[in-house]
């Protein structure tokens, strides 16, 4: 299992870097070209608190949570670094749990991919990030269970 755990490793930690830049680039866009409310202006009727000029209601939402899931991804790639070197019982156990965390995040935000697809009026960069999102759902999971199923017990201390 540790080949195809080192396989799974480098590519999450490729689409993780990948779904964070996409993510920053979409937070510094809507930072450069966001609402500018004056002192004197009343806030839009249909004001969301995470603006977004590109995308649609959903996609502020997406965005932030889909770079929380690419920075904690890619950390989580870096701790699986230190398991696959090892590759024992105790340094499968922050290995698989900073995993099962990322995996959690990303499937929040692929849940708010979801939602984002439904509203519809998105830009080639967001249904990236989405496509990236469902891809890693399902690569981190079987980056879970292979990690899992290397050294089964605590070795003897010495």
């Amino acid at each position: 299992m540790k080949p195809v755990a080192s396989l799974l490793l480098v590519l999450n930690f490729c689409m993780y870097v990948i779904v964070a830049a996409l993510g920053g680039w979409a937070l510094n866009r809507a930072i450069d070209h966001g609402f500018i409310i004056g002192s004197e202006l009343q806030l839009p009727a249909h004001f969301y608190p995470i603006f977004f000029p590109i995308g649609n209601a959903a996609t502020g939402f997406f965005v932030v949570f889909s770079l929380i899931a690419g920075v904690v991804g890619a950390a989580s790639a870096i701790a699986g670094i230190h398991h696959i070197r090892l590759w024992s019982y105790e340094s499968m156990q922050s290995a698989a749990s900073s995993a099962i965390i990322a995996w959690g995040l990303t499937l929040l935000a692929m849940g708010l991919a979801c939602k984002e697809i439904a509203f519809g009026g998105r830009n080639a960069k967001l249904r990236t990030m989405e496509a990236f999102l469902f891809i890693l759902s399902a690569t981190q999971f079987f980056y879970i269970v292979a990690v899992h199923g290397g050294p089964s017990k605590a070795s003897p201390r010495t």
